[in-house]
């Protein structure tokens, strides 16, 4: 019987990619730019929550962000419109960046003169949880409309985030969305996780978020 190797191929894609991702923090950390990995499921806000970080921050930091997609540039324009550098990264039809994609978008937008990037990842809870993009912090947003049982399906993404953003608060009388629960669950996964309970639309909550961003970002430049 002839014999055969099995070779673990995932697991070298993800060391690998792990190798590239600290070299891209590394390269950060040089720059004093701090990176934010933010990701949602489609349709969450996570557009409109940028656009009101952008909108509390850019006062006090040099923002820039890169909106990934599988295709259009949309995301890119709304948010060029609101007076950041932005760039469009298409992924071919790839569900998530990873750091080598990451570093590319990087080397486009330029990161000597920049405090903070944003990195709006393509909308999906599963691939891009996969993925180390070699962000300082991987940050979600989980909407109102999507259910507060989404830690218990989706347990990846809400143990690698350092930050969940609940948006849509202001629907939440329209829904069967248990804040408490979500919280519980959220915390089942990731102990440490930062809670941001907001509604992009009207603003509520949104100061405390940016406040965390803020500090997230003048620890990381401060940092040895």
């Amino acid at each position: 019987m002839e014999s055969y190797k099995i070779i673990e191929v995932k697991e070298s894609v993800f060391a690998n990619n792990d190798r590239e991702a600290e070299r891209v923090r590394q390269d950060l950390k040089r720059d004093k730019t701090f990176l934010l990995n933010l990701m949602s499921s489609p349709g969450s806000g996570k557009t409109t929550t940028l656009l009101r970080t952008i909108e509390n921050l850019k006062d006090d930091l040099r923002i820039g962000v890169m909106e990934a997609d599988v295709d259009s540039d949309v995301d890119a324009k709304t948010v060029a419109q609101a007076g950041v550098r932005s760039i469009q990264l298409h992924t071919g039809g790839m569900c998530h960046l990873d750091a080598g994609m990451t570093e590319q978008g990087l080397r486009e937008i330029g990161t000597s003169d920049l405090d903070l990037v944003v990195l709006e990842n393509v909308g999906n809870l599963v691939c891009p949880a996969e993925f180390d993009t070699g962000a300082v912090k991987n940050a979600m947003i989980l909407s109102v409309p999507e259910g507060h049982d989404k830690p218990l399906k989706y347990p990846l993404i809400f143990t690698v985030c350092d930050a969940l953003v609940i948006n849509k608060i202001d629907v939440l009388p329209y829904f069967d969305f248990d804040m408490e629960k979500v919280v519980e669950y959220a915390h089942m996964r990731n102990p440490k996780l930062e809670i941001f309970p907001i509604s992009a639309k009207t603003g509520e909550g949104v100061d405390a978020w940016c406040d965390w961003l803020r500090r997230q970002v003048r620890d990381w430049n401060e940092a040895k």
